[in-house]
This record gives C-alpha cells, sequence and structure tokens, in this order.
C-alpha cells in the first residue's frame, strides 16, 4: 500500500493535492501526518522525504516527492488521474501545471488556511489578474468538457490541482465568476474535501508564521477551529 506523508490539513495545499485524487479515485493509501514547526521543517521533514518538503509518497522502496510527480507516478498504474479523451488530457495536464508553477500573488495574498474566515483589505491587481485566469481557466474546461469537473465528467488530477482554491476562496470571500463558482463550491461539498476539511478544525495545532500569513493582508473575522 501507498504511504502519504503529508502536513497539517489546515495550512498544506500541497498536501491536499495527491491526498484528495487519491481519496476520489478510491487509491488506498496510509497517512501519516507532521505537522508544521515553528522555523524550519527541514530535519522532521527530511526524514522521509529527500526535499524536506511535503507531499511525499512511498510505494516500497519507491520515494516520489513532488506533488505533480506523485501524480504522474499514480497515473502509471491508475489511469483515472487523466481524462481518458487526449484533448482533455492535455488540457488537465497544462491545467494542472499552470497550477503547479504559477498563481504566486493568490498564493501570497491568500495563504491557505481552512478554519478561519478573513476580509482582505484590498485586492490588488495582481490578485485580481489571479482570480481572473482562474476563473476563465475553470469556465473553459467546463465548457469545452461538459463538466462538472474540470476535464469532464469525472474527477481528475486538474480538480485535486485547484482543490486548494476552493479552501481560499471559502475562506478568503474571493468572487470570482459563474460558472467557476459554481464548480468551486461542488468541490467544497464533494465527500474527500469534507473529510479533509473536518480533520483540518480539529487539529491541534497553531503556527504561528502561518498564521502571520494569513493576517498579514487582512482581518480575521471568524476563528471555526475546534481546538
Amino acid at each position: 500500500m501507498y504511504t502519504l506523508y503529508i502536513a497539517n490539513k489546515n495550512y498544506s495545499s500541497w498536501s491536499l493535492r495527491p491526498w484528495v485524487l487519491m481519496r476520489e479515485l478510491q487509491i488506498p493509501f496510509e497517512e501519516r501526518i507532521t505537522a508544521f514547526e515553528q522555523g524550519s521543517n527541514w530535519d522532521s521533514f527530511r526524514k522521509f522525504s529527500p526535499a524536506g518538503r511535503v507531499p511525499c509518497l512511498h510505494d516500497g522502496a519507491t520515494v516520489v516527492w513532488d506533488s505533480l510527480a506523485i501524480t504522474e507516478y499514480l497515473a502509471e498504474p491508475h489511469p483515472a488521474v487523466w481524462p481518458a479523451d487526449r484533448s482533455a488530457r492535455a488540457w488537465a495536464r497544462c491545467a494542472a501545471a499552470e497550477m503547479h508553477s504559477g498563481f504566486a500573488v493568490l498564493r501570497q495574498t491568500c495563504p491557505m488556511n481552512c478554519g478561519i474566515r478573513v476580509r482582505l483589505h484590498e485586492i490588488p491587481a495582481g490578485l485580481a489578474a489571479d482570480l481572473r485566469r482562474v476563473g476563465e481557466l475553470w469556465a473553459e474546461g467546463l465548457r469545452r468538457f461538459g463538466g462538472p469537473f474540470l476535464a469532464g465528467s469525472a474527477p481528475t488530477a486538474a480538480d485535486a490541482f485547484f482543490a486548494p482554491v476552493a479552501f481560499r476562496i471559502q475562506s478568503y470571500g474571493l468572487a470570482i465568476p459563474e460558472p467557476a463558482a459554481a464548480w468551486a463550491g461542488r468541490m467544497l461539498e464533494r465527500p474527500a474535501m469534507r473529510e479533509w476539511y473536518e480533520a483540518a478544525l480539529k487539529e491541534p495545532w497553531r503556527e504561528e508564521a502561518h498564521e502571520l500569513e494569513a493576517r498579514t493582508f487582512g482581518t480575521v473575522t471568524a476563528d471555526l477551529r475546534t481546538a
């Protein structure tokens, strides 16, 4: 069985991607959480990840330490990771790669913190541009491939890679046009996403750097975490 090493569900957008993908496709795995520490996570994460980062997948003696690499590794024995249609598959790969390497202002201004609600002080130009591109990209996928998922009738890696953006939309009250907003709403109601969210709210850990990031660009209006 696969072992997937992740960090706090409340904060770790990178961990969410392979986790929700494997849950959606019913790929069995063992989950192991190592919480973020104050300062550097190098020593604790290096125990399971050559790069000292999460997520990291172990499959016997094989170690895969990047979220996109994990996705491609899983796609070999589990073809449903990507759409069967060649055109949809190409689009989904491009969309996932764009998320993997882009949207820097969205990441910085709205870091993932599932359990809080934040009112942003402003929508800077870079964030507005990222949100326009998100809305454009999601609308294109839904239009071209018929929905309700980004690349067709079944969830794929494209949906998994944008799953953290759905949580950001919820946490920061971000406005995006239809039909992109509807996709985010549907995604938040997926059983795997509900499972992740409910676990995030119960986590006992608080890491000050992540908490400060969320307060840098806005005011926290609610903290829904139960611990």
